[in-house]
């Protein structure tokens, strides 16, 4: 009997102990993370006081507005591989130097609103073309590759963590690294001491993606995702078209073509998704007194000529570059 009773109050013993520890476990895990987030909300604290608009991708292309440009094309990365300045002004029987192509990986309105703040004059006296996409203006995407830094930089911290915890850490990491980041910038002035970029700004592709790699329906692409044109995103960035539109001496607002294989006729999300876009863009316009070229196709690109969904190789720059000079022209 006695070996019973003192197995029990072994067994008891040890489910107390037992059950001390995990509440010692749980509390040390939930300190663990509260300070996890207080260090994360005092960086981000940090992040937005040095926080500049001009990012450094940004930054290292300005410099070629000191060929004293009249057309300056920028914007995301459709335009940073698709669109040849030097052909551009070919075109125009202009010189090399007129046109300039400072568009750089997913590039946002607000941020070339901030390099036309920095650099007045430049932009006072050019036309800008600048592209878009959906990701700029789609609430529903937030990973940390595509979503405007600048957006971001506009919330308050509360929002930030909100916005972007537990799944998108990542993304506030990459908004506080390229915080510091551009600042560096500006205090080196890299946009006034970097050596012009090759090509007046053009980078080009010249891989083309395989045939298992692209998507089998655009209304699939992360672009579109849990689709949302009612937050900040959409908010700051159309306020930054029609804000730059005053500082320019004219402002075109592009949507460029997406690869010639995917069908609006068929993908009828996909096209409504693209045609939302298209009517925020343009009632902007109407308002604020920009222009907007919507380019859902171009003659003569083909499937051939695009590296991937969203981009031209290098054989569909010249074929884009003369399409969208002639539109334009006009």
């Amino acid at each position: 009997m006695g070996d019973i009773s003192a197995s029990f109050k072994d067994a008891f013993f040890s489910r107390r102990v037992s059950a001390v520890s995990a509440r010692w476990l749980a509390a040390t895990l939930l300190l663990v993370v509260a300070a996890w987030v207080a260090g994360l909300a005092l960086l981000l604290s940090v992040a937005n006081r040095v926080h500049v608009d001009v990012p450094y991708l940004l930054a290292i292309k300005l410099p070629l507005l000191k060929n004293n440009p009249g057309l300056i094309f920028a914007g995301e990365s459709r335009t940073a591989y698709g669109i040849d300045p030097a052909l551009a002004a070919q075109l125009l029987g202009e010189r090399t130097g007129y046109a300039v192509n400072i568009a750089y990986d997913a590039g946002e309105p607000l941020a070339v609103l901030g390099a036309a703040r920095a650099q007045p004059d430049a932009f006072a006296r050019s036309h800008v073309v600048l592209s878009v996409a959906p990701f700029i203006f789609n609430e529903g995407v937030r990973s940390a590759g595509v979503f405007p830094q600048d957006v971001t930089a506009r919330l308050g911290v509360g929002e930030q963590l909100w916005t972007y915890l537990p799944l998108r850490v990542g993304t506030l990491i990459r908004y506080i690294r390229e915080a510091f980041k551009a600042r560096l910038a500006e205090r080196q002035g890299i946009a006034i001491v970097t050596p012009p970029s090759a090509g007046l700004g053009l980078s080009v592709i010249h891989d083309t993606q395989r045939e298992g790699d692209w998507f089998a329906r655009l209304e699939d692409h992360p672009h579109f995702a849990n689709w949302d044109l009612n937050g900040p995103k959409a908010r700051y960035e159309i306020g930054a078209l029609c804000d730059l539109a005053k500082l320019t001496g004219k402002l075109t607002v592009l949507l460029p073509p997406w690869a010639a294989r995917y069908d609006r006729a068929t993908d009828a999300a996909w096209h409504n998704k693209e045609d939302q876009i298209a009517s925020l863009v343009i009632e902007a316009g109407a308002r604020c007194g920009f222009g907007v070229l919507n380019v859902p196709t171009v003659p003569g690109l083909t499937s051939a000529n695009f590296a991937d969904e969203m981009h031209v190789n290098a054989t569909g720059i010249p074929i884009y570059t003369r399409y969208i000079v002639e539109q334009l022209k006009r």
